[in-house]
């Protein structure tokens, strides 16, 4: 006679054989599937016992299961994933803490308007209200912060409420959704032929919106007339892969652009309609500017950077955003490479457009351009010591290649970086957007190498972000993805500082925002992988070098710790344009 332990066993292989036969599933497994159909193949986590059950089923899809070593690594990676692919973004976390430590990345994915869906585990129903393991009111806490925010109820109901709130995500702007399954939802098992699972391309509809039409007619005669246009364009036109369309119309009709956010590597440095640095000369006196997929929030001077008598078209996906902030003379919501390449097209059945006339104020900006170059050149190049963050600026877009996606997760030195950096293709930018969130970089640096196997990564870190994350550097270790972390350590969180200083005095000026001197390379080194301490500005570039080759020659991340002077801070950190 059998034992107890037998007979279940026994019972256990049969629900397995008649679940691989298709007669029954499980919600976990329901949950893998319905991933699967939205095209996720990578998740994001941190083990748990209330989520188990999902890993079985993505074992069993073929989705590649990432477990980081905190969860707010496993949100930043999902979200890194989705802006690197255009994709859903996937991050399956335990509940309670594993729900709140993944919190941050949540928000810092609604602000940048990334397609990120997070699955949380919960306590039995069965259990509800009794204080379960880890029992918080993850629906309510995350629903602020994501576009959607629910629990499932019933095992049937698992894969139509991930397509429900995957659907979420790309309503509009696109943005993360939260989705709670508790413990026994997951677990049990129903038949397949009960269970709701939406098929795939039949519960979606098109989202190249192409706005009102008149509206693509009435933009269209404004460009044609105008002789001093400036668009600018926003992460929403790397976001909803528009590049291609900004890149026509800012060609064929001698249009200067600016960029910002993802949108940054859009035209490469040196193309003759790519500016980088007049971007307020431009809006002071410009009689048509384009605003396309970014808000007027506070890196917009929340529209007043604008000048108030140009007229201002702003083109969104979001109706909201379209004259929040900011009074504007036309506002088209759609999608913007749609709405782009209507507008050209209009303009180009209307005969002359008007480019040949632009060629004096395209002239005019290129020079003004120039010359701002050439003032920042001798901080570029300085050879002080301590170190000039503008010089390591300087070095790190010298060393970046058309295959160098670059991160910047930090402050002040990430700050004084983009004055310098210019990526060369798109996509190649990456940054923690509105929030300012730090700790970003090392997720971003781990999903970028496991969507882009070629390309090189390179995550410039303030010392007090690398602090925050940087252990998941072995997480990119482990699963292949290596890159190169560099550090801009100033022993301090600069950016407040700077203010504090002014504020309350050199006496007071550092209370709370001074750090240790660390010597970071040998947490490189401690990982397997290379390191190096820089403490002269000669030595920058060759220290790169020697990072690029042993990343390449050993599989393992490479840890460049560069000291830089304290007393040095970007324009914005002076003038505290990120409070005005």
């Amino acid at each position: 006679m059998s034992s107890e332990k037998e007979k279940a066993n026994t019972a256990s292989d049969t629900l397995a054989q008649k679940d691989k036969s298709g007669d029954v599933i499980s919600g976990g497994h329901l949950v893998a599937k319905a991933l699967k159909q939205e095209g996720v193949d990578t998740i994001f986590t941190l083990c748990g016992g209330h989520i188990i059950d999902i890993y079985d089923g993505c074992l069993d899809e073929g989705i590649r299961i990432v477990d980081v070593r905190h969860e707010q690594t496993a949100a930043h990676a999902a979200d890194g994933y989705a802006r690197q692919t255009g994709r859903l973004g996937c991050v399956v976390t335990t509940a309670g803490p594993g729900c709140t430590n993944a919190m941050t990345g949540m928000a810092t994915a609604f602000r940048s308007e990334s397609p990120v869906l997070h699955i949380g585990g919960q306590g039995a129903l069965t259990q509800h209200k009794m204080g379960s393991l880890q029992d918080l009111p993850h629906v309510d806490m995350m629903a602020p912060i994501t576009k959607f925010s629910a629990g499932v109820r019933s095992t049937e109901r698992v894969a139509d409420m991930i397509s429900m709130a995957a659907r979420e995500c790309f309503a509009g702007a696109p943005g993360p959704a939260y989705l709670e399954i508790p413990r026994d939802i997951l677990d049990r098992e129903v038949s397949i032929d009960q269970a709701i699972v939406p098929q795939a391309g039949h519960y979606r509809s098109s989202i190249n919106s192409i706005g009102d039409p008149a509206d693509i007619d009435k933009l269209a005669e404004l460009i044609v007339k105008s002789k001093k246009p400036a668009m600018l364009l926003g992460t929403q036109v790397w976001s909803s892969r528009s590049h291609q369309e900004a890149i026509d119309l800012v060609r064929a009709l001698n249009v200067p652009a600016y960029f910002n956010g993802a949108a940054r590597g859009v035209l490469p440095p040196g193309d003759p309609h790519h500016f980088h640095r007049t971007r307020g000369d431009a809006f002071k006196e410009a009689d048509l500017i384009i605003i396309v997929g970014t808000p007027f929030d506070f890196r917009m001077g929340y529209g007043k950077r604008l000048r108030a008598e140009a007229t201002v078209v702003q083109i969104d996906m979001d109706y909201r955003t379209v004259g929040k902030n900011r009074d504007i003379s036309l506002g088209i919501v759609g999608h913007p490479g749609t709405v782009l390449s209507s507008v050209l097209a209009a303009t180009t059945a209307s005969g002359d457009n008007g480019a040949t006339a632009r060629q004096e104020w395209m002239a005019k900006l290129r020079s003004v351009e120039q010359a701002k170059t050439e003032k920042l050149m001798p901080l570029f190049t300085t050879d002080k010591s301590p170190i000039s963050p503008y010089r390591v600026a300087w070095e790190l877009n010298e060393f970046l290649t058309e295959d160098t996606v670059y991160i910047g997760d930090g402050g002040d030195v990430v700050t004084i970086s983009a004055q310098a950096v210019q990526p060369r293709s798109p996509g190649n930018w990456m940054d923690p957007g509105a929030l300012g969130s730090l700790g970003v970089g090392t997720g971003f640096a781990l999903a970028s190498k496991l969507v882009h196997p070629n390309k090189e990564i390179l995550c410039y870190y303030g010392d007090g972000s690398f602090g925050m994350t940087a252990f998941d550097m072995e997480t990119a270790n482990r699963f292949g993805a290596p890159y190169i972390a560099v550090i801009g350590n100033n022993s301090a969180m600069n950016q407040i500082r700077f203010g504090q200083i002014t504020k309350y005095g050199e006496d007071r000026g550092d209370t709370g925002n001074l750090l240790g001197d660390v010597p970071f390379s040998k947490f490189g080194e401690m990982l397997g992988g290379y390191g190096e301490e820089v403490t002269e500005a000669g030595e920058i570039a060759p220290a790169l070098q020697r990072a690029r080759e042993a990343v390449q020659s050993t599989g393992k991340s490479a840890v460049i710790n560069i000291w830089v002077d304290p007393t040095e801070y970007a324009p914005g950190t002076k003038a505290q344009t990120m409070y005005k």
